[in-house]
């Protein structure tokens, strides 16, 4: 005690830490009477689903990438450093050497990336070396949700592509993530996992068009080519093409134009293909007969009450015409001369009962529903309803020409489109299956079965004879139309679209074609560079698909087929080739604690990821599909 320190101060902080410190037991007390808090976990990973043709065969499968990255300033020796790890990461040392210096040259940098999305194989062995050298303090692995695409550019619009974040961003992987990858909710231990999507095209046959389609491409000197191929009897898109295609395993540097899908968002004036559905619409409503012929002069010419004059050019003076010669010819002037016989309403409302100027509602993102203006449109004129039927003031996609053919098809009801055959779960089991679902008629069947023999015609005496089969009824309409010039306005004198609709066999259709060229150089007429193109595709369809030609052999079988019994799949230094074996075969695979086998379906192997002969690694996982 001093003059500095009195008793009454003393006695203030005393009592002022006595309750301090008994304020602090309370709290204490409290705290340990309570039970221990859960800590919050973070919720169990969604294994992403494939994407397989309608076969099975692997299109998107889900796998793990790596980032590497590096602090530079923990690299003691960057040319030691350049030279241990480039094999690995397939760079040239000075590469690795610039991306450290930028990075020292940045004020406060402390990481840089030096490698993105490496595959499992590239972070192993860069991962063993960094060990063995000690680096461990100056490089970093980023684990990233990844996706493989075994065939690359096939189909790659309608695959789609998924980004770094695990989600889709285009096709498929877009229009279906909530399906591919649900999103697992906090507190679940067992979340929905990914389902696998099968699509509705056949991988080997697009294969084989997309290579008739590429040459194609390259003799026209085309701009961009569409091909489209539909069960006639389901709707279910068979084959579904658009060129130039983007490599999907390497998304990040394709070109606008490779990443547009035409078939689904591009709409375009089509031409004379759309004659088939103003002639179709026109017989069903009885506004002509078979037998009955129009004379076409070269022009067609008519004053409107209103005083305005309508003039629409045709290609040639074609003399007297019936329906079906107009569509042999593709006649402007009798196209027209029966449409004007048509109310307006009803001539508009039975083409949106086909389907223009709507979406077909297939499974893909950012659809366009075309343009079909009407009588309020500030485009319209005395004019337009002629001008429709011959395939101009009219937009559509290529989807729509395939869903309005169906209507051809299915004795006067159109389909709705799918690109999705089936859906199943984890293990296999199919939880959703697409089924034909026809809509309401649209014209009698006996109205469809006339325009099909019209359009057969085309093919075997008028111009669309380059199509023709021989052996195998086809059914055809080309078209040739003028591209919008979007800089000086009104139409291009150099750019045209070429298209060719085609149905087979006319009797029975199985199979609808149809086939879209822009911009292609010098020959532009849809007869002379399409027409081939869908016979060489058609001959590829049947081929394929093994449908009876006229003049095919006929083979007998016993109906007996002897399967020799075998062991159990044995695993060494290299996958084997699985295709063909039993899910019984597979069982030994499912003992091994160094692998994981998943097995995809039932019934035998028809593909496998990944490849045979691939090295055998610790952990390595297996993907096997059956059916």
């Amino acid at each position: 005690m001093n003059g500095f320190f009195p008793k009454w101060r003393i006695i203030v902080f005393s009592v002022f830490a006595s309750l301090l410190v008994a304020a602090l037991l309370v709290r204490f007390a409290r705290l340990s009477a309570k039970p221990p808090e859960r800590i919050a976990q973070r919720p169990p990973a969604v294994e992403r689903g494939s994407i397989v043709d309608r076969n099975g065969k692997p299109l998107a499968v889900d796998t793990s990438f790596y980032h590497m990255g590096i602090n530079p300033h923990k690299i003691k020796n960057p040319q030691e450093f350049a030279k241990e790890i480039s094999p690995v990461l397939e760079m040239e040392e000075d590469e690795i050497l610039s991306i450290i210096r930028k990075a020292l040259e940045k004020k406060n940098s402390r990481f840089a990336y030096l490698k993105k999305k490496m595959p499992l194989t590239s972070y192993e062995a860069a991962k063993k070396i960094t060990d063995q050298k000690q680096w461990r303090a100056a490089v970093s692995y980023d684990k990233i949700p990844g996706r493989i695409y075994p065939e690359n550019t096939l189909a790659s619009q309608l695959i789609g592509y998924m980004g770094d974040d695990g989600k889709g961003l285009a096709g498929i992987e877009y229009s279906m993530q909530p399906i591919l990858q649900p999103q697992a909710k906090a507190g679940e231990t067992k979340p929905e996992q990914g389902k696998n999507i099968y699509l509705t095209i056949d991988a080997n046959l697009q294969y084989k068009l997309e290579k008739i389609a590429r040459e194609a491409l390259e003799k026209t000197q085309g701009s961009n080519l569409m091909l489209l191929a539909a069960y006639a009897k389901t709707g279910e898109i068979l084959a579904y093409l658009s060129l130039p295609e983007a490599n999907l395993n390497d998304y990040g540097n394709a070109t606008i134009e490779e990443t547009i899908d035409r078939p689904a968002m591009t709409f375009y004036e089509p031409g004379s293909v759309f004659k088939v559905f103003s002639i179709a619409a026109a017989y069903d409503a009885g506004l002509f007969r078979q037998d009955e012929s129009f004379y076409c002069d070269k022009v067609f010419e008519k004053v409107m009450s209103s005083g305005e004059r309508v003039h629409i050019n045709c290609l040639s003076k074609h003399g007297y015409l019936t329906a079906r010669g107009a569509l042999e010819q593709s006649c402007n002037d009798v196209t027209a001369q029966i449409t004007d016989r048509m109310d307006t309403d009803e001539f508009l409302a039975k083409l949106r009962q086909f389907g223009f100027g709507q979406k077909t509602g297939v499974q893909l993102p950012g659809e366009s529903a075309g343009m079909l203006p009407g009588k309020t449109s500030r485009f319209w004129s005395a004019r337009s309803k002629m001008t429709i039927s011959i395939g101009q003031e009219v937009a559509v996609t290529a989807l729509q020409v395939i869903q309005a053919a169906t209507v051809l098809s299915n004795g006067g009801h159109p389909l709705k489109l799918s690109v999705i055959s089936k859906i199943t779960d984890n293990e296999g089991n199919v939880v959703f299956q697409n089924k034909p679902e026809k809509r309401p008629q649209v014209i009698s069947e006996e109205t469809a079965a006339y325009i099909l023999s019209c359009m057969q015609t085309g093919a075997e005496k008028g111009i669309g004879w380059r199509a023709a089969l021989g052996d195998i009824t086809i059914g055809v309409k080309t078209g040739t139309a003028q591209m919008a010039d979007h800089e000086r306005g009104g139409y291009s004198d150099t750019d045209f679209l070429s298209d060719v609709l085609a149905v087979f066999p006319v009797e029975d259709p199985e199979i609808i074609l149809y086939i879209v060229i822009q911009k292609s150089k010098g020959i532009n007429f849809a007869s002379r560079i399409v027409a081939p193109v869908i016979k060489d595709s058609a001959d590829a369809i049947i081929d394929h698909l093994g449908m009876s030609r006229g003049d095919a052999a006929s083979l007998a079988h016993s109906g007996r087929i002897s399967i020799s019994s075998s062991q159990g799949v044995q695993v060494g230094n290299t996958v084997p080739n699985f295709t063909g074996r039993s899910k019984r075969d597979l069982l030994p695979l499912l003992n091994r604690k160094d692998l994981k086998v998943n097995i995809y379906g039932s019934g035998w192997v028809t593909n496998q990821a990944p490849e045979p002969g691939t090295p055998v690694t610790e952990n390595m996982e297996i993907d096997i599909y059956m059916e």
